[in-house]
């Protein structure tokens, strides 16, 4: 029996345990999708106990201590930090297979040299070991950026921010790692909201352009964006129930946009007319610029409404959604690419059964502007475990080309969440290394590590266009 997360944990063959070892594990990390908050990088924040790096903001362990009969008040109420980290204890004992079990455990060994297992008898030790870390100048949300081997982040932004804080970033010279913001429209595109109105005041005041049409509203959005890559955008992201195509002229698009500034209510249909006009031009503004686009679908959220009413969005009450049309992503594409104006794709869909649909669509749209043009993104929220991770990259090897994949991130709020990279090519290695110890790939050193490098690290590097050295 092996030992419990041991040197070689995940690394089922010789393969792959050299090619982690000898390749994957000493690869800087490029995390090019995250919710870190970037004024926590600039104040350099210290964590005065575990639960604050742990629990705060993490959905994904709300859930399961949800699930696990804990009441609110340690979870996301007025429970003390200590109380909050022992439901989590009691909790993660019960989580085996879940990819929380690992996560944690993984954080627990690099960043605090615990090598234990967490549950309700060993919770008092590790509380008191994780907090006199903590107490140390080696674990600032910035050394803890370093010591992880990052080398670029890229936050999760709206139009409207002043990107103060990646400014601070910037500026010091002391700190090394790069932190770019990313173009996330979101509320400029969701004109069905209650509170849209209020939103294109703000986006209007900051930008410096009277909204008042469609034209107006987009000019004021590529105003943003000229600030964004003067701060080293180069991504943009949306998050979509599903990709829309319902295309419209342009007089119904403001037409539509009139009726909502008159504070009328749209039917469904306009405004999904809305929101495909909008996608076309943020599309074509991305081509221009040589942005990559983003495209995160496939969630049904806030399922819980007495949750959501107390709690907000983001609290652990979303969902994969079912509703992910294939025929209105295909079309989206395509009246891009006749436009002439498809930008770099990434494509995250959080139904794991679109796996294929992804991998056939984007090879209708590669073409020699870039290698791998339109990229399947990597295994999504729900997905980001063993399995889901196993599945994603065999279904891009058998429908595309698994070698120019641009691979993981943490899509995290957590200084500690870098080990997902670790655990991703622990996956990555015993994957392909089990292809090659069953002869279905040569045992060929050089062709193998420039997969592995590529995959981990360096064809983000070049999708994307940053300015870090490859690995």
């Amino acid at each position: 029996m092996k030992q419990f997360m041991d040197r070689d944990f995940l690394l089922t063959t010789e393969c792959a345990k050299k090619l982690y070892h000898g390749i994957a594990k000493r690869l800087p990390v490029l995390d090019y999708h995250c919710h870190i908050n970037p004024r926590e990088i600039a104040e350099n924040r210290k964590f005065e106990t575990i639960t604050q790096v742990w629990l705060g903001g993490d959905h994904y362990k709300w859930r399961q201590m949800r699930a696990n009969g804990v009441e609110e008040r340690y979870i996301t109420g007025d429970a003390s930090d200590y109380e909050k980290f022992i439901k989590w204890a009691e909790t993660l004992e019960q989580a085996v297979g879940n990819p929380l079990y690992h996560w944690s455990h993984l954080e627990l060994q690099r960043y605090f040299g615990y090598r234990g297992a967490l549950n309700r008898e060993t919770a008092d030790e590790v509380w008191q070991l994780c907090n006199e870390k903590l107490r140390q100048d080696t674990m600032s949300a910035r050394s803890l950026i370093e010591t992880s081997n990052v080398t670029l982040i890229c936050t999760t932004d709206d139009p409207a921010d002043s990107l103060k804080w990646h400014k601070e970033i910037a500026s010091d010279e002391s700190f090394s790692v790069q932190v770019l913001p990313t173009f996330r429209p979101d509320r400029a595109m969701q004109i069905e909201k209650p509170d849209y109105l209020d939103y294109l005041e703000n986006l209007a005041q900051v930008s410096g352009a009277r909204i008042q049409s469609f034209d107006t509203l987009i000019e004021a959005l590529r105003r943003r964006m000229d600030f964004f890559a003067e701060m080293g955008c180069r991504i943009s992201d949306h998050g979509l129930y599903f990709v829309m195509c319902r295309p419209s002229g342009i007089e119904e698009t403001e037409a539509v946009f009139r009726k909502r500034l008159l504070g009328e209510l749209l039917t469904k249909e306009e405004t999904l007319m809305f929101q495909t006009a909008f996608m076309l031009e943020m599309g074509k503004e991305y081509y221009d610029r040589n942005w990559a686009m983003q495209l995160h679908y496939g969630c049904r959220r806030d399922n819980n409404g007495k949750a959501f009413r107390m709690l907000g969005a983001d609290s652990g009450f979303d969902c994969i959604s079912d509703f992910t049309p294939a025929e209105e992503l295909a079309e989206f594409l395509n009246a891009l690419s006749e436009l002439g104006k498809l930008p770099k794709s990434i494509l995250y869909s959080l139904n794991p059964n679109d796996n294929a649909v992804i991998g056939t669509l984007a090879g209708c749209f590669q073409d020699a502007s870039a290698i791998g043009k339109i990229q399947q993104g990597s295994a999504w929220w729900f997905n980001d475990h063993k399995e889901g991770m196993k599945a994603q990259m065999t279904s891009l090897a058998n429908l595309g080309l698994l070698g120019n994949f641009i691979g993981m991130l943490t899509d995290s709020r957590s200084f500690l969440s870098y080990t997902r990279h670790e655990y991703f090519r622990r996956i990555l290695c015993s994957l392909i290394g089990g292809w090659v110890e069953n002869g279905e790939y040569p045992a060929d050193e050089a062709a193998l590590t420039r997969i592995i490098k590529g995959i981990s690290y360096n064809n983000a590097v070049r999708y994307f266009g940053f300015s870090v050295d490859p690995a």
